[in-house]
């Protein structure tokens, strides 16, 4: 036994038990409102705080003590006053941030309701379908999930597959498979309106969202959702068909791909749209990867385990072996078309 390594590793487990905390101090922050009550206010004692925000000065006092011992805002001793830095406000503070975070505590939060359906999983070998999980995943995710797709899904993504943004200015149609609260199509949407687009998913619920979403937009003149699976949606000639962060979620992607195949038209693309990841384990260790496996194992496996075929490819798949079931699926063009810290964006053509 190595006494230091002991010592050490014992002060990691405590920082990421201290993290799980910090999880639900980010979110009691972003829903009472006390980031947004510290954004642009300069230094404030608790008191102000609380005033400004609508809360209870003692909680807001404690809460305020987490956050300055996490380094999520700063504290001076000297007026007992605490502010937001601008960095962390574009993190907590400003919901139109690429990098705004809060909302993806959601997703762990929802882990932990599942954890008898998981340890029943990890026993048997059995799925989880994605609509069984709590509630606040599908929340979560979208939220999650939207941020990055503001930031590049316009302005860098779609630029980087080869004609695509000229058809979609002329006016295309476009496919979006598995698109939850459809986040996705209606940033494509804003940014293109003289195409069509249709967004599929197979959780009722969120197909429902994605409706509101698009009237709330105002862009229901031009995107619909509706209820249907990867290998079950109708075929219609698509000029782009889009997979965003889902294809290795599903039991057959194969099977999937070789469907977007059979719906493109004849000079049609996908764009698959993956988690950031390596080919080998060694080259995802890392905290962006304990993130992603994480999400992988409780998450992504156990959809595609409760679906035919269950190939369980994982959110770390990584280029080879998603090159290899576009190949499987019968496409001859596959390529890496851009990437950022956090995704991967592939140019699939038959």
């Amino acid at each position: 036994m190595n006494d230091a390594k002991l010592d050490q590793f014992v002060q990691q487990a405590i920082g990421d038990l201290a993290a799980g905390f910090g999880g639900v101090m980010v979110s009691l922050g972003h829903k009472c409102g006390l980031y947004r009550a510290m954004h642009n206010a300069g230094p404030l004692t608790a008191r102000a705080l609380a005033e400004r925000a609508g809360c209870a000065e003692r909680y807001v006092r404690e809460w305020l003590n987490s956050q300055a011992a996490g380094g999520y805002v700063e504290y001076d001793s000297t007026g007992e006053t605490y502010e937001l830095p601008p960095e962390q406000a574009m993190v907590l503070a400003d919901e139109d941030s690429p990098v705004f975070v809060p909302p993806a505590w959601e997703v762990p939060a929802s882990v932990w309701f599942d954890e008898d359906k998981l340890i029943h999983a990890f026993r048997t070998g059995e799925g989880i379908p994605w609509g069984e999980h709590h509630h606040r995943l599908f929340c979560g995710s979208a939220a999650f999930f939207r941020a990055p797709y503001r930031a590049n899904l316009a302005s860098n993504w779609l630029p980087a597959l080869d004609g695509v943004t000229q058809k979609l200015e002329a006016g295309a149609k476009v496919a979006d498979v598995g698109c939850g609260y459809g986040h996705s199509t209606i940033i494509m949407a804003e940014h293109y309106p003289d195409s069509r687009f249709v967004g599929f998913d197979a959780h009722p619920d969120s197909v429902a969202a994605a409706r509101e979403n698009a009237r709330k937009a105002g862009v229901d003149d031009r995107v619909s959702f509706e209820t249907s699976t990867a290998k079950t949606f109708p075929k219609g000639g698509y000029d782009l068909v889009c997979f965003f962060d889902c294809l290795h979620d599903l039991g057959d992607p194969v099977g999937a791909a070789r469907h977007a195949v059979d719906t493109l038209a004849e000079d049609g693309t996908v764009m698959l749209v993956e988690p950031f990841a390596h080919d080998r384990v060694e080259d995802n260790l890392n905290t962006v990867g304990r993130l992603f496996y994480c999400g992988s194992t409780t998450i992504c496996c156990p959809h595609s385990l409760s679906e035919d075929v269950g190939l369980a490819l994982g959110n770390q798949a990584g280029e080879t072996r998603m090159a290899e079931v576009f190949r499987n699926a019968g496409f001859s063009h596959f390529r890496r078309a851009t990437e950022t810290p956090f995704n991967i964006v592939y140019e699939a053509k038959r």
